[in-house]
């Protein structure tokens, strides 16, 4: 992959966070590395006080470092910003945060040096992560300790892990892949920590993932229309297009397309003496839909902000070196708050169809529980707690980060984004989200066994096949917590949906 001076795209980003995908600079970059950086020299040597060229930083910006003491300066400043702790961030939002300040670099607009730039694509080609721990941002100056720690390890300190995935000293890991561990000059460090990389590169990852859980949810939500005989005429196009919300009416063609064709939804067409269905059914696309809709203002945040050149201060075109605030993470924040809401409302619906198939007084006609010899089994009783438990969590996770603010650098930082913190919190609540519809799915296809001879459509019958490749149907109580981890598997590889669109065709 390419990186030029343009914006990166999500499937791009994913590609190397996840995929592994190789990175060079094109030379169009290179050329607007290298002449930012001639503007950097040039202030260097005019003796004008420049911040983060020949000043300290944050509340002690009107200090001026005299030329021998600037890479000390710089080094200075990326060990004692590496202050992170708590247990290590995941291997692909390192990558995906190293890959962004890899893009910012080649903007032109921080003014280091190429080999600086050339040393972080190397890291990434090589699979040496650096080790960033949990806890330490604030969202503004942008990631500054995860930042730091990425940078702590191309100067050849701190630890990484490398390509075989064992933990080693940077300095080490450089020497084996031959890469020349960088001696930092004006203005380099704080380039390389001064950025929404972090937050950025989690939000780009949860898009990704959740564009494809909200499909999975479309499947389950079909799947539970089935099992407890509910109707498909809710979700006709012409009863969705008197609200045109775009993700709903998605949601509901998806919804028809799963359901067409289905035995068990002809079975009672006529005769029902049920006026309306439960909400959880009847509304799934108006909530499926609105995730949707949430996703696509994430996407063009997201987008927005991978077009962005994030640095304090940063050098423009005609050679100016400005202190400006567009590190301040708020942007990001907001929307990764705003996707953890609609994550646990989703997770929230999925559980509710879940609980209605186990209630014998609200399933119409199936097993308690969905046990095969109900009193002596108890069927799939205590997987719905499992999804009550996280749906639980996923409710708190909900609540915002980026509302909070805690002033820091004696006052100088008075006002920050704690977008770090709701990045964090996201990627936890895209795995509850994952579990709680891997337990519906499970449950719903256990449902449509039951429902047996009659057959389900054919886009559900997809799903419900495949997870019978990995996990028995009604019989005796099992250990259930491998076979929930199996529907899990399934959910979260895209395998299900992948199941769904060979029988039915794309799903939106």
């Amino acid at each position: 992959m390419v990186i030029g001076t343009g914006a990166l795209t999500l499937h791009e980003v994913a590609a190397v966070a996840r995929g592994g995908a190789m990175v060079e600079l094109s030379a169009e970059a290179v050329v607007a590395i290298e002449e930012s950086r001639a503007h950097v020299e040039r202030l260097a040597r005019s003796g004008e006080p420049v911040y983060g060229v020949s000043t300290g930083f944050g509340a002690l910006a009107t200090t001026y470092i005299e030329p021998e003491k600037r890479h000390q300066l710089q080094r200075s400043l990326v060990r004692s910003h590496a202050a992170g702790t708590g247990a290590l961030v995941e291997t692909e939002v390192v990558r995906a945060l190293m890959l962004l300040r890899l893009s910012t670099l080649c903007t032109g607009r921080t003014g280091v040096r190429l080999a600086t730039v050339r040393a972080y694509a190397s890291l990434l080609n090589a699979r040496i992560t650096p080790c960033v721990p949990e806890y330490g941002s604030l969202g503004c100056s942008g990631d500054l300790a995860p930042l730091a720690h990425c940078a702590l390890a191309v100067i050849g300190e701190g630890e990484v892990i490398d390509a075989e995935g064992c933990r080693v000293p940077a300095l080490e890991a450089l020497h084996a892949a031959d890469i020349e561990r960088v001696e930092l000059e004006e203005k380099e460090g704080l380039a390389l920590i001064n950025g929404t990389d972090g937050m950025l590169g989690m939000l780009v990852l949860a898009i990704a993932d959740m564009r494809s859980l909200v499909k999975v949810a479309d499947i389950t939500a079909a799947m539970s229309v089935e099992a407890l005989l509910g109707t498909d005429r809710v979700f006709a196009a012409d009863l969705q297009a008197l609200r045109p919300q775009p993700g709903q009416a998605a949601s509901a063609r998806n919804i028809m397309k799963l359901l067409a064709g289905s035995e068990i939804v002809a079975s009672h067409r006529g005769g029902d003496v049920r006026v309306q269905d439960a909400y959880s059914l009847r509304c799934a696309p108006q909530v499926a839909g609105a995730v949707r809709d949430t996703l696509t203002h994430a996407a063009t945040v997201a987008e927005c902000e991978l077009a962005s050149a994030i640095d304090n201060p940063v050098v423009l075109a005609d050679g100016r070196v400005e202190s400006n605030g567009n590190f301040h993470g708020a942007p990001v924040a907001y929307v990764l708050d705003f996707l953890a809401i609609v994550a646990a409302d989703l997770a929230s619906m999925a559980e509710r169809r879940t609980d209605r198939m186990l209630d014998v007084s609200r399933s119409h006609g199936l097993p308690p529980f969905l046990a095969a010899d109900p009193g002596v089994d108890s069927g799939h009783m205590i997987a719905q707690y499992t999804a009550a438990s996280i749906v639980s969590e996923m409710k708190r996770l909900a609540m915002s980060a980026s509302v909070d603010s805690i002033p820091s650098s004696a006052m100088q930082e008075d006002h920050v984004s704690m977008g770090w913190n709701a990045a964090r919190k996201l990627r936890r609540s895209v795995d509850g989200l994952t579990r709680v519809l891997a337990i519906e799915l499970l449950t719903a296809a256990r449902a449509l066994d039951f429902r047996a001879p009659l057959a389900p459509a054919a886009g559900t019958e997809a799903a419900r096949a495949l997870v019978r490749s990995r996990v028995a149907g009604p019989g005796p109580d099992r250990h259930l917590a491998p076979e929930i981890e199996a529907a899990c598997e399934l959910v979260a590889s895209g395998a299900i949906v992948s199941a769904a669109e060979r029988a039915v065709g794309e799903l939106e």
